[in-house]
């Protein structure tokens, strides 16, 4: 079961083949009431300078008029002028940095999962990858089987150009998961690893693209961003379908979880707070494309949502 938020209702789309949720998913923006603070002190100071400019521009008897008489009384004291400008000056620089800091502009995408549950797996070196070392960082994750002939090679060649574009980036990740752990052991996620990063990209007529002179025995040793990950059988699987939310929805989930099997062309795009942002279709070219303009978009956004007691969000209500 895929959930896709729409209008904060979940569309049931087992049995159908969704096309990049990150397409049919609102828009997320900030409410106006987020900004109350600044809209009010804002039209005070507004008023008080109007006042103060209809006062000046009256006749004398203009002094009969209590708030006249009240505001020209109190630009007279030059104390409480000092005050007001020093407090426009701090509403001024608290409003730059909310602006400086939260670039809604750029949160195109909104919160299909806000919370995927922690994680530890072992990578293809045997250390441990755990949610902890994903905090703050931009990743994409998927699952394959290194015996797979099918789907899982044009998906690997399709998320090894996103390595590639990316990998220079100190805030990305790759996180590629086994759906076969009993199998993919450390040891083969690491011959997998040197198959999928030592041979060359290159692209075939009908504009996919193929890997070519690629050596499982390969010596890769400049790999930080992509990590093959093997574990748990029952926690890789929880990861898919209440994680990453990129399960097929095959009705599997009540056997025994040894003869569960998880085969999905699915990509999850997840933010700097461990939510998905978006999932797309692996083996089409136009969603890959869309995940390779979404990373960057995801990067530049720097809102922390602990902060202001959760008054500002950049989630879907």
């Amino acid at each position: 079961m895929i959930l896709i938020p729409n209008n904060g209702n979940a569309g049931n789309n087992i049995g159908k083949r969704p096309q990049c949720i990150a397409h049919k998913i609102d828009v997320a923006m900030p409410i106006p009431s987020q900004f109350n603070l600044i809209f009010i002190v804002g039209k005070v100071m507004a008023f008080a300078i109007s006042l103060q400019l209809s006062c000046f521009l009256k006749e004398k008897n203009s002094n009969d008029d209590y708030l006249c008489t009240a505001m020209i009384n109190f630009t007279k004291n030059k104390k409480l002028l000092i005050y007001l400008g020093f407090f426009g000056v701090l509403l001024i620089l608290f409003y730059l940095s909310i602006k400086n800091e939260h670039q809604f502009s750029d949160a195109k995408l909104a919160v299909i999962n806000p919370a995927i549950p922690e994680f530890s797996f072992t990578d293809q070196n045997g250390k441990i990858m755990n949610s902890q070392k994903t905090e703050g960082k931009v990743y994409v994750a998927d699952f394959f089987f290194t015996s797979c002939k099918g789907i899982c090679p044009k998906m690997n060649v399709n998320m090894r150009r996103i390595y590639e574009k990316f990998k220079d980036e100190s805030d990305f990740l790759v996180l590629s998961h086994t759906c076969m752990p009993e199998t993919d052991s450390v040891n083969v996620l690491k011959h997998y690893e040197s198959r999928m990063l030592s041979g060359e990209l290159y692209q075939i007529n009908d504009g996919t693209y193929k890997l070519r002179n690629n050596n499982d025995s390969a010596l890769i040793s400049d790999n930080k961003k992509w990590f093959f990950l093997t574990g748990d059988k029952a926690q890789l699987y929880k990861m898919a379908r209440q994680g990453y939310m990129i399960d097929n929805g095959k009705p599997d989930s009540t056997q025994r979880i040894e003869n569960q099997f998880i085969h999905t062309q699915f990509f999850a795009l997840v933010d700097r707070y461990g939510r998905v942002r978006g999932i797309y279709d692996g083996l089409i070219e136009d969603e890959v494309t869309k995940l390779m303009i979404d990373i960057p978009e995801l990067m530049k956004e720097k809102v922390d949502h602990t902060r202001f007691l959760n008054g500002f969000s950049n989630s879907p209500n």
